[in-house]
């Protein structure tokens, strides 16, 4: 059997997008599966587009994924060399003029002006756009002429690939199962593979790849199906053998049940969106292997070897996938839960030093102080910039909300803070220990005869203004002794 051989094969025109990270991580997960080679190429001809530092934002991003790869421009085979399209333009041209030589292609010479025209005629008469071979019914001698005095006047030419209008192009879909095209439906007949400044289109130089390449398998986004078609025709004009093609469903946002849209900016896309705010790259990994896949069953939790080993390229979904970022938190929660309490901190330090409530200057017990207060949260958060947001009532003054108002407001509610803030003015600071507020919360409840959460819900939003949170001993003791007895003042002016 050959050995298996996929690529994953961005443009430098961006940062790494949830639906090009899930490209990426289908064909890893294929590729290690199978113990076949997973390869990066470099799709950079279209120069416009593409962006100071792309490359190595896809590749760096991919990396802190957990995508290891066989060969790309840094490692790359000899024996399939270069791995950027840029650098492989006298491959392509060769592949051109051998297609001209065989008269399965031909040079263009139609303006711009003179396609627009032909598009408004053929819209106005209801048909769809396609080419019209502009030399139909020309002899080779009148052909040469024509092409001789059209160079002759300096006007550009394209280099186009002639269609078959009554020919089938079809292949059976890994995802989708079989799939048709009838040659006369095509949109874009006679399309160009060599443009007039002389770079090749994509559905041309990628065919070229991936023959050369010996690329076995090819696992791509459900927006490329139109283009396989083009790329048919291209395996056949040479009599390659074809890659077997399977086509990913497109990512939904959950949220709207629309299309997920990088114009969508209420919703992080990107990989280095979630790197930045924390998020744990095993965590993501798992997110996206099931966008589109699952491996049976109701587990959602999986490491990227179990991931590895359960891969099945047949429960591959051809439904569109769910992009769930309440999902996403949630699994991402899970593995900060497994952290070690030193893993927690280091995850939460940059973002409190952000916030610029760390620095170099901090003092050893202020420092020592704020990690016990990121600990407290450790069940609590769901990505490292969540913290702060949860230790704001360290820093800030919070007020209380309507319905919190309410609550503390009542009789039983203002004898229990009274009583317990009379209790711990009491305390000197070496007094101010957990066990000691323990002690005090149980000496209110026997003096007010008050238990359970009538007894404890008016402490906890009076001293953290919410209603669920850390213990309350420990985040008390943590607050300090002065801010718990100001804020227990606080609520009690209240009412």
């Amino acid at each position: 059997m050959k050995k298996i051989r996929v690529r994953y094969a961005p443009s430098p025109t961006g940062l790494l997008h949830i639906g090009n990270a899930r490209t990426a991580l289908f064909n890893y997960l294929f590729a290690r599966h199978y113990g076949g080679d997973f390869v990066i190429r470099i799709e950079d001809t279209d120069k416009a587009r593409e962006v100071e530092g792309g490359e190595a934002s896809q590749l760096k991003n991919c990396a802190w994924l957990g995508l290891d790869w066989d060969e790309s421009p840094q490692e790359p085979n000899i024996i399939y060399a270069p791995y950027r399209q840029s650098e492989r333009l006298p491959i392509y041209k060769k592949y051109v003029q051998e297609l001209l030589d065989k008269g399965l292609a031909y040079k263009s010479y139609m303006t711009e002006e003179e396609l627009h025209v032909e598009k408004e005629v053929q819209a106005a008469a209801g048909h769809l756009p396609r080419h019209v071979y502009e030399y139909e019914g020309m002899s080779e001698e009148e052909i040469r002429k024509v092409q001789s005095e059209k160079e002759k006047a300096g006007i550009p030419s394209c280099v186009r690939i002639r269609e078959h209008k009554d020919h089938i192009y079809e292949w059976d879909d890994m995802v989708k199962g079989k799939i048709s095209f009838l040659g006369k439906n095509m949109y874009s007949a006679d399309w160009v593979i060599e443009k007039a400044d002389g770079y090749p289109t994509y559905n041309f130089c990628v065919v070229i790849d991936d023959h050369l390449m010996d690329i076995t398998h090819i696992l791509r986004g459900d927006d490329h199906v139109n283009n396989t078609p083009k790329q048919l025709m291209v395996y056949e004009a040479f009599g390659w053998d074809v890659p077997k093609m399977g086509h990913m469903p497109l990512i939904m946002n959950a949220a709207t049940g629309k299309k997920l849209s990088k114009r969508d900016k209420n919703t992080l896309q990107f990989i280095e969106d979630y790197r930045s705010k924390g998020f744990l790259k095993e965590a993501v990994f798992n997110f996206i292997s099931m966008l589109g896949w699952n491996p049976g069953g109701n587990e959602e939790l999986f490491t990227r070897e179990e991931l590895i080993k359960l891969f099945d390229e047949k429960r591959m979904s051809s439904a569109p996938a769910a992009f769930d970022q309440n999902k996403l938190n949630w699994i991402n929660s899970q593995y900060v839960k497994k952290l070690s309490e030193q893993e927690f901190i280091d995850l939460c330090l940059p973002f409190m030093e952000r916030a610029g409530r760390l620095s170099s200057e901090t003092s050893e017990s202020e420092r020592a102080r704020i990690e016990k207060i990121i600990a407290l949260f450790h069940q609590q958060l769901q990505y490292g910039e969540q913290i702060i947001e949860l230790t704001n009532i360290f820093f800030e003054q919070i007020d209380l909300s309507e319905k919190n108002k309410k609550f503390v407001e009542t009789s039983d509610a203002q004898q229990v803070i009274k009583c317990f803030r009379d209790k711990l003015a009491q305390l000197t600071e070496s007094e101010f220990i957990e066990e000691k507020i323990v002690q005090l919360i149980k000496e209110v409840s026997k003096a007010l005869n008050i238990n359970g959460k009538n007894l404890w819900m008016p402490l906890r939003i009076a001293l953290s203004r919410e209603e669920h949170g850390p213990e309350l001993d420990r985040f008390t003791v943590l607050l300090g002794l002065k801010p718990a007895l100001e804020r227990l003042d606080q609520t009690i002016l209240m009412s």
